[in-house]
């Protein structure tokens, strides 16, 4: 049952689109806060103030006692809008800004990141009265923010300001925990004998930011299901999966939606022609300007998409292996994507063996991705391991054929589909092999060049799919009512 009254909830996150983006993990703190206010909840952000996020203006500024120095905190504002029918919203964006840590190229992989996001952390709970803002929750995602629960439980909670505020720690991926050096704990004021130990923030001799979000946060989520689960083994635990066994009863998946109005083929200005369920024949007319774009034979066939970070966690071992087989079938592929050189270097390759069939993008260029969303017939996504996901979203709502294997959030959105009972949006394999991938996609092809009335019953079934904010957001409000009675239990035993 959800909350009567509306909340007062603040975002931590170290990027938010449209200011500062380097992956998924900003297009879940620019969307979902957007889907909360329009619920009614007075819902602000909080991110660093990075030099390419650009000049804000400015709200106030005051002194944070960090280590051995006494840093600026110079908070800056701007907002975001959120629409919803005739309910219009602004949320405040805050920017936490240090010209000494923040004033520099690059988010991060800086020598000093550990104290970059340690202040940034004590400087958002400093920053709460400073703004008159106190609220109901904090939602700290990812390792840069899980001092914060660690600060509040240990430093702030005997505040009256603070003593009622619950947390929750969202993990987006459980690959990056922040592993910093044990003297940021004396630099935070967190007496370090009560918490660095193996029990508490102690990681193999280093301070774990992520860990801190796992022991202190009220509740714990993950942006899938299936991930939430997978966790919790030695296989994706990262070896933290005892102490998320430990508390499992404080742990849920909650998958991400995607921005509705953003991701939409009847409005989309990058695509090259606008469609939707009740013209679908019009996303032919983007695979063949998709094709011409990057200089592929313009025909008929099938296109395979792959928009992608080129890592090794986006399974494209997979296809590398079973590249030669897959493209001596009457298809064509086309790749974007910046990663690792071998993987480049790879598809790079691959188009000048196979110029009219293959097309490469190396690098980042979002206009092209939305075309190769609206212009591919089928998304290939093999991933290793996958917290949640957006590409198979993406895909799906312009009406692209996702084939996936079956791991975190892929599992949870796409179902395997079966010709029998003609149902499930997409192509599923379990076991981590080539050839299995190789198989889902076989069907997939089987489906579009033989069966054309079950393949425009998948693409038209894709194209209304609802894969927005909205159903998450409710959730999230459920997690947030269970933190605060988690939080109210705790008081009441204190």
């Amino acid at each position: 049952m959800l909350l009567e009254r509306n909340l007062k909830i603040l975002l931590v996150s170290a990027e938010v689109a449209p200011f500062a983006k380097t992956g998924g993990l900003a297009d879940v703190a620019g969307s979902l806060p957007k889907a909360l206010a329009v619920m009614g909840n007075d819902v602000r952000i909080v991110l660093p103030r990075y030099r390419e996020v650009g000049k804000q203006s400015t709200v106030t500024d005051f002194p944070v006692e960090f280590g051995p120095r006494r840093e600026t905190a110079i908070v800056r504002q701007n907002y975001i809008e959120a629409h919803l029918g005739e309910i219009h919203r602004q949320i405040p964006v805050y920017f936490i800004d240090n010209y000494h840590y923040f004033d520099r190229d690059g988010f991060y992989c800086h020598h000093d990141d550990g104290e970059r996001f340690a202040f940034f952390c004590k400087a958002v709970l400093e920053m709460l009265p400073q703004l008159d803002f106190q609220p109901d929750i904090i939602h700290l995602n990812d390792w840069q923010a899980g001092p914060i629960a660690l600060l509040l439980e240990e430093k702030y909670r005997s505040q009256p300001f603070y003593e009622k505020i619950s947390t929750i720690f969202t993990i987006h991926n459980l690959q990056y925990q922040g592993h910093h050096d044990p003297y940021l704990l004396d630099w935070l004021g967190v007496d370090r004998q009560r918490v660095f130990h193996p029990e508490g923030v102690e990681f193999y001799g280093s301070f774990n930011f992520l860990k801190a979000g796992l022991v202190y946060a009220d509740k714990i989520n993950t942006v899938s299901r299936t991930y939430a689960r997978e966790i919790q083994t030695p296989e994706y635990g990262e070896r933290l999966d005892g102490l998320l066994r430990k508390r499992a009863a404080d742990l849920s998946g909650i998958v991400n939606g995607i921005n509705f109005h953003e991701f939409d083929p009847r409005t989309d200005p990058r695509i090259y022609r606008n469609y939707d369920a009740d013209s679908p024949e019009m996303k032919r007319e983007n695979k063949y300007a998709l094709q011409q774009e990057l200089g592929l034979p313009v025909q008929d066939v099938p296109v395979m998409g792959l928009v992608s970070r080129l890592v090794e966690q986006k399974g494209l071992d997979l296809l590398v292996e079973s590249a030669d087989q897959l493209l001596a079938r009457d298809v064509q592929l086309v790749v974007l994507g910046l990663g690792e050189a071998r993987y480049e270097q790879f598809f790079r390759q691959l188009k000048q063996r196979y110029p009219e069939k293959v097309g490469v993008f190396i690098g980042f260029n979002g206009v092209l991705a939305q075309r190769i969303y609206a212009g591919a017939d089928i998304f290939l996504m093999p991933s290793r391991f996958e917290p949640c996901g957006l590409g198979q979203l993406i895909a799906l709502r312009y009406g692209t054929i996702p084939v996936v294997r079956a791991t975190g959030g892929l599992a949870d959105t796409v179902q395997d589909f079966d010709i029998r009972t003609q149902t499930g949006n997409g192509f599923v394999f379990a076991e981590y092999d080539a050839r299995a991938f190789l198989r889902a996609v076989e069907r997939a092809l089987e489906i579009y060049q033989h069966h054309p009335y079950l393949w425009r019953k998948l693409v038209l079934g894709a194209l209304r799919e609802d894969n927005s904010w909205n159903k998450a957001a409710a959730e999230y409000m459920e997690l947030y009512e269970a933190a605060l009675a988690r939080r109210l239990h705790l008081e009441r035993i204190a």
